[in-house]
C-alpha cells in the first residue's frame, strides 16, 4: 500500500543517505554450477503479493499526528473495510494461488486487525481477522497445503484505548511438498525506519528469507516490503533498506526475491538491488511493457485498473539462462476486469495492488 506513510515527518535522512552509499562490494557472488541432466527442463514459479488491508488509514494517521478527528477518521477507515470485503478478497487470492501453484509466495501487508466498533460508539460486533489464517483455510480448502517458511512482525498501533489493533507482517509461504529448507530461516526489521517518535503507532518494514532446495537447486528465497511514501528522503530510506537486503543476497549464489518495494525503476532503491548483481525479472523479461502494478482505490471500487506505478517485483541472481539473461515468464495478476469479485457491497478487487507471477527455467 503506498498510502501508509506519506503524510508522516522525517528526520535524520542524512544518515540513511550515508548508509545506502556506503556499501561497496554487492556485486554478487559467483554464478553457482549445475550438472547436466537428462531429465525434462525444469522451473521455480514464485508469486509476490500485496494482501491490503482493506482502506485507507492515513486520515487516521494525519488525525493523529496533528490533532484532528480521530474518531470520524477510524470512522471512515471502517467503512472503507466493509466495504472491501476481505472474506471474498482472500478466498480470491487462495484461487490466484491454486491456479499458478507457486512453489514459494511472498505476501506482504499480512495484518492481525482487531476492532470494538461499540468502544468507538458506532453498531456492530468485534472484528477480528487474521489475514494468514484466513488464507491458509481458504488454501486449504482447495485442497493446497502452503506452509509458513517465514514471518517477521512490522508496523503495528493500537489506538483508542485498544479499541483498534492492528499488526502487520512479511510473510514467506512454501509449497512444502516440493521445496525443502536448507537453513533455519530469517526473519528481520531494516535497521533504518521512519524515525517516528514514541507513541500508539510503530511503523517499521523489514524482509523474511529461507534458505531452500527448489527443483533440486539451493536458492535463497526473499521477500520484503519497503517503506512508502513520497515525501522528500523517503527514496533514499528505501534505497538504505535495499541495501540491507542486497547484503542478505550476497550471502547466496542463486536468489529470488519477491516484493513490494514501493519505488519505481532508475530510482535509488532500483540502482542499488541492480548494482548488488540482482535482475529485476519484469525489465529483462519484458522490457517493452509497462508493468503498473499499484494502486486501485483505497475501496476498490474502481472499474477499471488505474495504475500509475510499478513497485511490486521479483528479483533473481544466479538462475540465468545461456543468454546470461533469465529465460521464463512473468504475467501480472489482478489488474483485469476479470479479476473482480462481488463483494457484499458491490465489486472489489482482490488487493489494491497487482500481484506479479514468474516461472523461471532452471539452468
Amino acid at each position: 500500500m503506498r498510502r501508509l506513510t506519506r503524510l508522516l515527518p522525517l528526520a535524520a535522512l542524512v544518515l540513511i543517505h550515508a548508509c545506502s552509499e556506503g556499501s561497496p562490494g554487492l556485486t554478487g557472488s559467483a554464478q553457482p554450477s549445475f550438472a547436466a541432466s537428462s531429465r525434462a527442463a525444469r522451473s521455480i514459479t514464485v508469486m509476490s503479493r500485496n494482501m491490503y488491508i482493506g482502506a485507507d488509514v492515513d486520515p487516521v494517521l494525519q488525525a493523529l499526528v496533528g490533532g484532528g478527528d480521530v474518531l470520524g477518521a477510524l470512522q471512515g477507515a471502517l467503512g472503507q473495510l466493509a466495504r472491501t470485503d476481505f472474506a471474498s478478497r482472500v478466498g480470491a487470492l487462495a484461487d490466484e494461488i491454486a491456479r499458478a501453484r507457486p512453489h514459494a509466495v511472498g505476501l506482504q501487508e499480512v495484518y492481525n486487525l482487531f476492532v470494538l466498533p461499540a468502544a468507538l460508539g458506532l453498531p456492530g460486533g468485534p472484528i477480528s481477522i487474521d489475514f494468514l489464517a484466513a488464507l491458509q483455510a481458504s488454501l486449504a480448502a482447495r485442497g493446497l497445503n502452503y506452509t509458513v517458511a517465514a514471518s517477521v512482525t512490522l508496523t503495528s498501533a493500537s489506538l483508542a484505548g485498544g479499541a483498534v489493533s492492528l499488526v502487520d507482517h512479511d510473510v514467506l509461504l512454501i509449497d512444502a511438498a516440493r521445496v525443502t529448507p536448507l537453513g533455519a530461516p530469517i526473519a528481520n526489521t531494516f535497521a533504518y525506519n521512519l524515525p517516528l517518535p514514541p507513541g500508539p503507532i510503530t511503523v517499521l518494514r523489514g524482509y523474511v528469507a529461507l534458505p531452500a532446495l527448489v527443483e533440486g537447486v539451493p536458492v535463497l528465497l526473499v521477500n520484503s516490503h519497503l517503506e512508502s511514501g513520497s515525501a522528500p528522503g523517503l527514496d533514499l530510506l528505501r534505497a538504505a533498506q535495499a541495501t540491507e537486503l542486497a547484503i542478505v543476497a550476497s550471502s547466496a549464489p542463486a536468489v529470488i526475491m519477491t516484493g513490494d518495494f514501493n519505488d519505481v525503476p532508475g530510482s535509488p532503491m532500483h540502482s542499488v538491488l541492480s548494482g548488488a548483481g540482482l535482475t529485476d525479472l519484469w525489465g529483462a523479461m519484458r522490457p517493452g511493457a509497462a508493468g503498473l502494478t499499484c494502486c486501485h482505490l483505497p475501496d476498490l471500487s474502481n472499474r477499471l485498473a488505474v495504475f500509475d506505478q510499478r513497485i511490486d517485483y521479483i528479483w533473481t541472481r544466479g538462475l540465468n539462462g545461456p543468454s546470461a539473461t533469465p529465460q521464463g515468464q512473468i504475467g501480472i495478476i489482478g489488474a483485469l476486469p476479470s479479476s473482480l469479485l462481488e463483494g457484499a457491497f458491490g465489486s472489489v478487487w482482490p488487493s489494491d495492488h497487482a500481484g506479479l507471477v514468474a516461472t523461471i527455467l532452471l539452468p
